[in-house]
């Protein structure tokens, strides 16, 4: 099977949320789920949908993956459940939230899987990331960069020191 492009959107609240971002990207990567080709900077974000928590720390990575998108997510879920997620409220705290953005140009919705993800044109915790690495990225005929336009105004900043 040829490789295939795929976006990540990470996100944690619990603990060192920055550390549990890296610890992800990394069993990503170690466990051969994808060659990641592009990972952006850690952004600090306000909650979203359950407000009553902490501020997030999130990050977008792109990457090649040999897998098949049912497979890729399956094996996601298994890096979560082994850093120690476990089930909450829907959009409550979470040790790791790792989800699958988009997979090539596939479109897929059914009830265990939703690519591009279904809430991404709406999120700018992943918006933000995702524009910093692939901004020219079309999906579903929408750039990345024209996508996070659209969206109000609202604020996201970078956890820690802006490069120099």
């Amino acid at each position: 099977m040829a490789a295939t492009m795929v976006g990540f959107g990470l996100g944690s609240n619990i603990g060192d949320a920055p550390a549990n971002l890296r610890e992800a990207l990394r069993l990503l990567a170690e466990r051969g789920l994808a060659r990641l080709t592009a990972v952006s900077r850690i952004y600090r974000t306000a909650p979203w949908g359950e407000l009553d928590q902490s501020e997030f720390a999130n990050a977008c990575a792109i990457g090649e993956t040999a897998l098949g998108p049912y497979e890729l997510l399956a094996a996601v879920k298994t890096i979560e459940a082994d850093m120690g997620r476990e089930p909450t409220r829907r959009w409550g705290p979470r040790l790791i939230d790792i989800d699958l953005l988009f997979y090539g140009t596939q479109a897929i919705e059914d009830p265990e899987l939703t690519i591009p993800h279904k809430e991404l044109f709406a999120r700018r915790f992943v918006l933000a990331p995702l524009a910093e690495i692939a901004p020219d990225l079309s999906l579903g005929g929408v750039s990345v960069k024209e996508a996070l336009r659209r969206l109000e105004e609202g604020s996201v900043k970078v956890w820690g020191p802006e490069p120099t």
